[in-house]
């Protein structure tokens, strides 16, 4: 299923798409890699046997992605709409979009890597949204994209509110900004 999006807010199309490509890296020895996105992929220890296969001599991965702690508000929120009685039926057999481990478990999934330098930290980017608008946006491109896709039509603008109703209320600063935390997991490994 492949479902396109275009995001107001950063005016760049949003694809979810169920091709995996990170089981079809295909150069070997040629390439640099870095990639912020990458708490989309669910498999890290095929992208990192990939990414190493891919690289050339001497050539470096550099990764920047969601973490343990990443949307914790979002994440919070969704996981109590999903389990509203109306919904729940449609997330029976919902795999989760999305892989945040904890800095210990990427640590220990790297050494298992032939890597010879390998750098593994993390990065706290918490965020404050200006508007209502922009939290806004932020929720409707990309965050709520993959629990929208399983409701029928009919559900989802109910979902959709619910989340960000209880979202704009849940984060909402006094000096009228809203806050949700952005945990990242930052890679350098060379091989």
């Amino acid at each position: 299923m492949k479902l396109n999006c275009l995001s107001p807010l950063f005016n760049f199309p949003f694809r979810l798409n169920r091709f995996d490509p990170i089981h079809h890296i295909s150069g070997i020895n040629k390439f640099d890699v870095s990639n912020a996105a990458l708490h989309w992929v669910k498999d890290h220890e095929k992208l990192l046997q990939n990414c190493y296969r891919a690289l050339k001599a001497g050539g470096v991965i550099r990764f920047n992605f969601a973490g343990d702690g990443n949307c914790s508000n979002f994440i919070e929120i969704i996981h109590d709409v999903m389990n509203y009685p109306h919904y729940k039926v449609y997330f029976n057999n919902f795999v989760w979009p999305w892989f945040m481990p904890r800095i210990s478990e990427y640590e220990r999934l790297l050494n298992q890597q032939k890597f010879k330098e390998l750098r593994c930290w993390e990065e706290n980017a918490d965020r404050n949204f200006r508007t209502k608008d922009e939290i806004v946006k932020w929720i409707d491109q990309p965050s709520i994209v993959p629990f929208l896709e399983v409701l029928p039509k009919e559900k989802q603008p109910g979902f959709r509110d619910e989340v960000v109703n209880r979202m704009v209320y849940k984060t909402k600063n006094s000096d009228g900004t809203y806050f949700e935390t952005f945990r990242r997991i930052n890679v350098f490994a060379r091989k």
